[in-house]
């Protein structure tokens, strides 16, 4: 079983309160988004079972269930969950399964799926490699990690609206850069197999990496 969602995690409560406003700011933030969206359905085509951690609103999850057969999404804030399945369900999608689960305690099978989906969620995690190191073993062997994230610190303008952002509240943990968002996946023993800079006023990596065959 999943672990019961802490209501006195002020990075939980802040997604609960934001989550009807979230879409919104993509249309400031969302210039890398079609681009990520289209990178994400490339990765995934064909798999079987996809894992996406930190869903949201849903805004991967459509291009997710475009591309597999199975996406298991997955988000600890409710709020953003309900939006979730209410995305979902306006756009007829099926082959999802949503549920309230922790990224750092998902209570699910490890090497489970063929790919694991995290988008804009790392620089969000306190503990990066515990983070890495938990989704790493959710995949199966030779399975891939697509985690499209914006890298605050690749820009002097990202750096700003980054501060910007962190003095009003936004829970940002680190400011990363295409090379150290890289240098982390191979940290963890993961073959990094694309790394590529989505342009915007904060600036996205795509990384796709893949876990070792056995």
């Amino acid at each position: 079983m999943t672990p019961a969602p802490d209501p006195q995690d002020p990075a939980r409560s802040y997604w609960d309160r934001v989550a009807r406003r979230y879409d919104r700011s993509m249309l400031f933030l969302g210039r890398p988004l079609p681009r990520a969206l289209a990178l994400v359905e490339e990765e995934l085509h064909g798999a079987d079972d996809v894992l996406e951690v930190a869903a949201g609103t849903g805004l991967f999850t459509v291009a997710a269930a475009r591309a597999a057969r199975r996406v298991a999404a997955t988000d600890y804030s409710e709020a953003m969950v309900d939006l979730l399945r209410a995305r979902l369900a306006r756009e007829g999608v099926a082959n999802v399964e949503c549920s309230v689960r922790d990224l750092h305690a998902l209570g699910l099978p490890p090497a489970s799926f063929d790919a694991v989906l995290c988008a804009n969620v790392l620089h969000l995690v306190p503990d990066l490699d515990r983070a890495l190191a938990a989704l790493a073993a959710m995949l199966r062997p030779g399975g891939k990690l697509v985690a499209p994230t914006f890298v605050h610190g690749e820009t002097a303008l990202a750096r700003t609206l980054s501060r910007l952002a962190r003095a009003f509240g936004f829970p940002v943990q680190r400011r990363l850069t295409t090379a150290s968002l890289r240098a982390a996946l191979q940290r963890h023993g993961l073959e990094v197999r694309r790394a590529e800079t989505l342009p915007g006023l904060l600036p996205m990596a795509f990384a796709v990496a893949t876990s070792r065959r056995q």
